[in-house]
């Protein structure tokens, strides 16, 4: 059961879309994506992983193929995000799971896992901060946004949005920039630039200053309940940057973290090597 499965379901009256690989009777592995993909940017790590795992990977709403209602018509944050999520999840029967958390994916897995702690079987994170040491100066501007969430500071965030800047999300910090698909930049920007969709990334940069406030419950979660966690990072993110790969150390003293010659995105550049590491951290996790 290696092919990737492709399903919408109606979630709280939206239409969700995930992809799902391997044989559901397998060990769970629930794929959270970041900002501005969605789970098309999982799709060889699906494929990598299925022989062995089941695998879950969502769209959020107002991302990938999942519905996007306009932002004044559905409050676009990161608790919401979460609830939906959940609920995809409570669907699908999916009660054990371990979590692989990129970027936006780590603020809800995060939150997933306060709310059922004993669901988690272990963290797979990948560039999905928990810790001040991993915001980099890029956060700059989005932290005045979330001091005074101004027209003007929310205008100065739009720039996020051109093409050239998602090109850059998928190549800086890239040794090898010819390792990196331009046609994965090409198809956010495709689903990044339909009418409305600024204003909804727009809701959620601002609600992301939510998260940080959060991070000493995250780490609190992390030294009570104590998860196998594995951090791969790409050393050269100037997002989150790698001491927030590090820094996961101080809270489990026993998580294994590895540093990769790679940007935001290690699991597409250094796909191979990312899914050897996780496969081998996914083995040694409890039933």
């Amino acid at each position: 059961m290696t092919a990737v499965r492709h399903h919408t379901v109606r979630i709280d009256g939206l239409d969700v879309f995930y992809r799902e690989a391997g044989d559901p009777t397998a060990p769970t592995l629930v794929l959270l994506h970041g900002f501005p993909t969605s789970s098309a940017i999982y799709r060889d790590l699906l494929s990598d992983l299925s022989d062995e795992f089941h695998l879950i990977a969502p769209d959020y709403p107002g991302f990938g193929l999942s519905a996007a209602p306009p932002a004044d018509e559905w409050d676009y944050t990161f608790d919401h995000l979460a609830d939906t999520v959940d609920a995809l999840l409570e669907k699908l029967n999916v009660t054990r799971y371990a979590l692989h958390v990129h970027d936006y994916g780590a603020p809800v897995g995060f939150r997933l896992a306060l709310r059922h702690p004993e669901r988690i079987t272990g963290i797979v994170t990948q560039n999905g901060n928990a810790y001040e040491d991993g915001l980099t100066p890029f956060w700059k501007p989005i932290r005045a946004y979330w001091a005074e969430p101004s027209a003007e500071n929310r205008d100065a965030l739009r720039g996020l949005f051109a093409a050239e800047a998602t090109r850059w999300q998928y190549t800086h910090g890239v040794p090898d920039t010819t390792s990196v698909d331009p046609s994965q930049a090409l198809h956010d920007q495709v689903l990044l630039d339909r009418p409305g969709n600024h204003e909804i990334q727009l809701d959620l940069f601002l609600d992301y200053g939510t998260n940080p406030p959060r991070y000493a419950e995250w780490q609190r979660y992390l030294r009570t309940h104590r998860p196998p966690l594995l951090a791969v990072w790409g050393r050269g993110d100037e997002i989150f940057g790698p001491d927030g790969a590090r820094a996961f150390a101080r809270d489990l003293p026993d998580a294994r973290i590895h540093l990769l010659d790679a940007g935001h995105f290690p699991f597409a550049t250094r796909q191979a090597r990312s899914a050897a590491l996780i496969r081998d951290f996914l083995r040694g996790l409890p039933d």
